[in-house]
Parts: structure tokens; sequence; C-alpha cells
């Protein structure tokens, strides 16, 4: 699967996505601009030295990153979504898209791909679950869907 950060802001939170990426074999797709430098010691900090064993790639818009993947399933996951995120049918080539920490992703995304945006259930009266945390509950569900492929 492929996890696809837009212009991530906290070197915290893509630190600890790295890590999930790494121990679940992921792609993670990096959209700058980035709210830190990818030698910001915090994000090595929380990647650990787990750097080496992730696909990292990089692009320069998201407008590039569906440009070299045309044809591929992205879902979006946010708080605006119709759906929850256990509704959907995971593929292994599948996209998990999150927005920025403080903004999420863009409306024009958003109102372009209404159904493949995708919530995680919350009570009303909190915001919304931490990135890297988010991440994690649902590619955990793609990958049982999958059948945990290479897991031990």
């Amino acid at each position: 699967m492929n996890i696809v950060l837009v212009e991530p802001e906290i070197p915290y939170n893509t630190g600890n996505i790295a890590r999930t990426c790494a121990v679940t074999g992921c792609v993670l797709h990096l959209v700058r601009p980035l709210g830190f430098s990818v030698e910001d010691k915090y994000l090595k900090r929380a990647g650990l030295d787990y750097w080496s064993q992730v696909d990292i790639r990089y692009y320069d818009g998201i407008g590039q990153l569906f440009s070299k993947y045309t044809g591929s399933r992205f879902y979006y996951v946010t708080t605006k979504g119709r759906q929850y995120y256990t509704d959907v049918k995971y593929g292994e080539d599948d996209f998990l898209v999150y927005g920025r920490e403080t903004a999420g992703l863009p409306k024009e995304l958003l109102e372009a791909n209404p159904e493949r945006c995708v919530r995680i259930p919350m009570i009303n009266e909190v915001r919304s679950l931490n990135l890297s945390n988010s991440v994690a509950i649902v590619l955990y569900e793609a990958w049982r869907q999958l059948g945990f492929p290479g897991g031990i």
C-alpha cells in the first residue's frame, strides 16, 4: 500500500508514520512543501533506525503524484468523509492520502472525490485524531483486509 502525506507540518508525526510504513512495507509519499527539513533531528528521532527500511518518494505538488500514478485508487482520509474507513475494500496498490495537521486536505480535492473520502468515527466535540494515529488506524484495517501480506 501507499501512504501519502500532503504538506505535513510536524516532524514527529512524519517520523512515526515512516516507522509505521517500515513495519508494514508501505511506500511513503511526501508532497511538498514540508513544514520541516528532512534533516530535522526530531524527524530522525521519531523514525529511529527505520529510515533505511522505508521507501520514501517526494513530489513538488499533489498533481505530480497524480500524474505518476494515473489509474490508481486514492482514498482521502478526512473528517468530512461520508463513509467510514471500514466501509471500503482496499487493494494492495491503493493510496491513503492525508492532509496537513492544521488544515487537512484541500477542499477542492475532497469535493471532486466525495466517493473516495473516508473518515474515522469520533465524538463530535473532538476536532480530530493525531495524524500518525490516523494513518495507523486506517492502514492496519487495509492491511488486515489484505491478510497481512508479509506480516509475521
